[in-house]
């Protein structure tokens, strides 16, 4: 029996991307308002969409909430109306906590303070690395001859598991599993000491997979066992077949294109920070008064700590 540190081969970790979607409707929508509203100097031409207590609900707000919100273009009339309403009840949500002096709160004045920073950050990040040149298609054939594992040497792993709750798994059943030669062996055995366990298949590639994890798996035979630890529950696998899968440079090139950009996008990032934090006077405080840096949250948005040897598989 081996026991291996695998449980990240069953996390698929996966990038979304925001679809943003050209709003015409809303166009023809604020121009019928711009030639419908009258000589009101204090407010702006044909952005009032509604009027909650005094209070404008506008086309731009409608606009940024449609955005969004990934609506289909099919779908963009009823989504406005949705929305219009929703923009309504906020508002007077708004109204209410403006009486009883909510927005004063300082929880909610610390929240809203930190969003602030937080976008305006964001903005200054975006502005700075958003110009970073996408990935040539030389450097795209690169990667890809680089890292056959996950592409023109991809195998697929084929495995059976028995999942069983942790706190089963006491010395009796460990030793069984230790001994079983084969999962049905232990299937068995569990069956008659009244343990409960589920059966279920799963299928990994090496693109999905470290590549140290990749090279154990290979270097196991047929059939051999082993066992995962995941939280409350635990899994005994067995591998059931170990096949070619390849991938071609047409099929891989747009999700090497896109892991391309976003290392590059990352690392454009990390030399923007790090020259900041060089041009910067820091200064760390205890309450002892030494120097005791704190943990940073990440300013962008990061892909999991093991993507970057995962490599392409990290988008997934």
């Amino acid at each position: 029996m081996n026991h291996f540190d695998l449980a990240g081969m069953f996390r698929n970790s996966k990038k979304n991307v925001p679809v943003r979607l050209a709003c015409a409707g809303l166009v023809v929508l604020a121009a019928a308002g711009l030639s419908a509203c009258g000589g009101d100097k204090t407010k702006k031409p044909g952005q009032a969409l509604a009027s909650v207590n005094g209070e404008e609900v506008t086309i731009l707000q409608l606009n940024e909430e449609l955005q969004r919100s990934g609506a289909q273009a099919s779908q963009q009339a009823v989504a406005s109306k949705q929305l219009l309403e929703a923009l309504i009840d906020r508002q007077l949500l708004q109204n209410e906590a403006a009486k009883d002096k909510t927005d004063r709160d300082p929880k909610v004045m610390q929240a809203i303070e930190r969003a602030k920073a937080l976008i305006v950050a964001q903005a200054y990040m975006q502005k700075r690395v958003g110009n970073v040149a996408k990935p040539s298609p030389a450097e795209v054939d690169d990667y890809f001859a680089k890292n056959p594992g996950f592409f023109s040497q991809r195998k697929q792993f084929d495995m059976r598991e028995l999942v069983v709750a942790s706190a089963d798994m006491g010395a009796e059943a460990k030793a069984a599993m230790d001994a079983a030669k084969s999962l049905e062996e232990v299937a068995v055995w569990l069956d008659a000491h009244k343990v409960k366990f589920a059966r279920t298949q799963l299928s990994r590639t090496s693109a999905d997979l470290a590549p140290e994890l990749s090279a154990k798996l290979l270097a196991m035979p047929k059939g051999q066992l082993f066992i995962i630890k995941e939280g409350d529950r635990s899994m005994l696998i067995s591998i059931a077949e170990i096949k070619d899968n390849p991938v071609t440079l047409e099929v891989a090139r747009p999700q090497i294109e896109q892991f391309l950009f976003n290392k590059k996008n990352k690392e454009a990032a990390d030399a923007e920070l790090a020259r900041l934090r060089a041009a910067a006077k820091i200064e760390y405080f205890n309450k002892a008064g030494e120097a005791t840096p704190p943990p940073v949250a990440p300013l962008v948005k990061q892909a999991p700590a093991d993507s970057n040897a995962r490599g392409v598989a990290g988008l997934k």
